[in-house]
């Protein structure tokens, strides 16, 4: 059975940083592709950022690019996402997913995933 479990959002200022988390279990982890998304109410969920684990072939939304880094650490199974020079713009619910292998479709498309985490809140004030 496939889990994908979030950690590490939580209430900032403006530039601070967090460190997001998602504990992958129940497929191989070293040569999936997985991303994170976030969403607001009343908007669809936006891809932030994506990696293919095995050439490491890495996205990143225009919006975050710069300050967002994706990563992992395959002993652990653990997909991260450093977050800095937060802005209140970021302020939504992300969510962890992954599909076991190479992207059917385009990094950004939610239907590229098979599974997803239950999501973390973020929320940034000024």
């Amino acid at each position: 059975q496939v889990q994908l479990v979030e950690s590490g959002g939580g209430s900032v200022q403006v530039g601070r940083s967090l460190r997001l988390s998602c504990v992958a279990s129940g497929y191989d982890f070293s040569k999936a592709s997985m991303g994170w998304f976030r969403q607001v109410p009343g908007k669809s969920r936006e891809a932030v950022a994506s990696r293919y684990f095995v050439t490491n072939n890495t996205h990143y939304d225009a919006s975050v690019e710069g300050r967002f880094t994706i990563s992992q650490d395959l002993a652990k199974n653990t997909l991260y996402l450093q977050m800095n020079s937060l802005k209140p713009e970021d302020s939504a619910k992300y969510y962890c997913a992954a599909t076991p292998s190479v992207y059917r479709y385009f990094w950004y498309r939610e239907e590229t995933y098979d599974y997803w985490g239950q999501g973390t809140q973020v929320t940034v004030s000024s």
